[in-house]
């Protein structure tokens, strides 16, 4: 069965890193951090998905992250789709907060139901299918979106359209160099068509 153990951040400052993370989430080891003094500039192709289970969650996630010291992207909002929220990391990472949950049930806190990367993909079809060969099942796929069922996996794996995941996450689709991002699973090491790492 396949499965992403957990995924790697990578940057120059790895005490400043893994203090963020620790400070502003609990999320155990689904997210790493390792050493890279790669050269990157701009959008790096994905977004980490915080997903949990009602608003006022969103909006505290979101305020433990500025407190850590990321930056707000997109402030909090409510929509049709439920409520969201984009901030950047230090380290540069994208991180989007998010529940379809319309109503507060509880009081607010920072649980994380899941984590899911959202890579993006230069040719989505072409993506999907190397996935599929390697034995991801599709769960959902409509247009330039595909959410893979990795049922038990700590992390979540979606694609999307490199313009559309910038778009959705508010920032300029331009980037180039290193992803700065690894994927930890069981499937061995490999470099996927849009060049992310697998290890």
């Amino acid at each position: 069965m396949t499965s992403i153990t957990s995924i790697t951040v990578e940057t120059a400052d790895t005490k400043a890193a893994e203090k963020f993370y620790t400070d502003a989430f609990a999320l155990g080891d689904r997210i790493k951090v390792a050493a890279s003094d790669a050269a990157t500039s701009g959008f790096r192709g994905y977004t980490i998905s915080l997903i949990t289970s009602q608003p006022a969650n969103v909006e505290a996630l979101l305020d433990s992250a500025v407190k850590a010291g990321a930056t707000v992207i997109k402030p909090f909002t409510k929509s049709i789709w439920g409520s969201g929220a984009v901030a950047q990391a230090p380290d540069g990472a994208i991180l989007k907060f998010a529940t379809s949950g319309k109503k507060d049930t509880a009081p607010a806190s920072t649980a994380v139901d899941s984590v899911v990367v959202l890579l993006a993909a230069d040719d989505v079809a072409a993506t999907k299918k190397f996935y599929a060969d390697k034995g991801f099942a599709v769960g959902k796929s409509f247009g330039k979106y595909v959410e893979f069922e990795l049922k038990g996996s700590p992390v979540g794996l979606g694609l999307y359209s490199r313009k559309a995941l910038a778009k959705d996450a508010g920032v300029d689709p331009e980037g180039s160099g290193s992803h700065r991002l690894a994927l930890n699973g069981d499937l061995g090491a490999f470099t996927d068509p849009d060049g992310f790492d697998w290890k």
